[in-house]
C-alpha cells in the first residue's frame, strides 16, 4: 500500500474535523469501540494531566484500553489528534456579549485566549502557525468578529487587531504558566531567601543603579521575580488605549 499523498492527509484531516457537517465515508470492518470524539477528550484530558509531551498515539490508546494500531483507525497521526485537540477547547469559548462597552469587548477577546492557555498549558506547546481551521476555532473567530463588527475598522483592520489581542495575551500566558509551575515546586519567598543575598553580594548597585532600584522597587511590592497577572492588566489596558485612539482619530 502506498502511503498517503498530502492531499489525502488533508482530506481527512478536513474530514475528521468537520465530521459533524460532511457526511462520513462508510468503511468496511468491525464496529468501533469508541468515537473520534471519546479519543480526542482522552488526548485532551492526557495533555492537560502530564503535558503535551506525554501525548501519543500509544498513550492515548492505553487511556482508552485500546491497542496502539487500532487508535489509527480514528485517527492518522499525532499531527491530526493534536489539531482536533486544538479545535476542542475552543468548545469552551462563549460569545462575548454584544452590549457591553466596545472596550470591554476587545478586552474579553484578550481574556479568553489567556484563560484558555491558562487552563490548558499543553496549548503553548503548538505551533499555532498553519494549524487548520475547525469548527470550533471558526466559531471562536466568528465571535471575536462580531465583537467588533461595525465600530469603524475595516476587514483587515479587524483581524489584525484580533491577532495583537491574542498574540499579546499568550506571550503573558506563557510566562503565567513557567510561574506556576515554577512555584508549584518552590514558592517566590523561599527561592528569594536562598537567592536574595547572594546577588546582593555579587550585583554592586553602583554599577547597575537604575537596574538595583528599579528591580527593588518592584521585587518589594510583588514579593516575586515579576507579577504575569498585573502585567497583562496593564499591558492589555494601554494596547486598548492605542487601539481606540486610532479608531478615533
Amino acid at each position: 500500500m502506498s502511503e498517503p499523498t498530502a492531499a489525502d492527509q488533508a482530506q481527512r484531516l478536513i474530514e475528521l474535523l468537520w465530521r459533524q457537517a460532511i457526511p462520513q465515508r462508510v468503511t468496511r470492518g468491525p464496529k468501533q469501540a469508541v468515537s473520534v470524539d471519546a479519543v480526542v477528550a482522552a488526548a485532551v484530558a492526557l495533555a492537560d494531566r502530564d503535558g503535551y509531551e506525554k501525548v501519543s498515539i500509544r498513550a492515548v490508546a492505553a487511556e482508552l484500553g485500546l491497542r496502539p494500531m487500532s487508535l489509527y483507525t480514528y485517527v492518522p497521526s499525532k499531527d491530526a489528534l493534536t489539531a482536533l485537540m486544538v479545535d476542542a477547547v475552543a468548545a469552551e469559548d462563549a460569545p462575548i456579549a454584544a452590549d457591553l462597552p466596545v472596550r470591554e469587548r476587545m478586552g474579553r477577546i484578550a481574556r479568553q485566549v489567556r484563560a484558555e492557555l491558562l487552563a490548558h498549558p499543553w496549548l503553548l506547546d503548538v505551533s499555532p502557525w498553519r494549524l487548520v481551521l475547525g469548527p470550533w476555532r471558526m466559531r471562536r473567530y466568528e465571535h471575536q468578529l462580531a465583537a467588533i463588527d461595525g465600530i469603524g475598522l475595516a476587514d483587515v483592520a479587524m483581524d489584525r487587531v484580533i491577532a495583537v489581542l491574542s498574540e499579546f495575551a499568550t506571550g503573558n500566558a506563557k510566562t503565567a504558566v513557567a510561574a506556576a509551575r515554577d512555584r508549584a515546586q518552590l514558592s517566590d519567598a523561599q527561592w528569594w531567601d536562598a537567592h536574595g543575598p547572594l546577588l546582593a553580594q555579587v550585583v554592586p548597585p553602583e554599577r547597575f543603579p537604575l537596574a538595583s532600584r528599579v528591580g527593588a522597587a518592584a521585587g518589594e511590592l510583588h514579593e516575586a521575580p515579576g507579577d504575569p497577572d498585573g502585567a497583562f492588566e496593564y499591558g492589555l489596558a494601554r494596547l486598548l488605549d492605542g487601539i481606540l485612539a486610532e479608531l478615533a482619530a
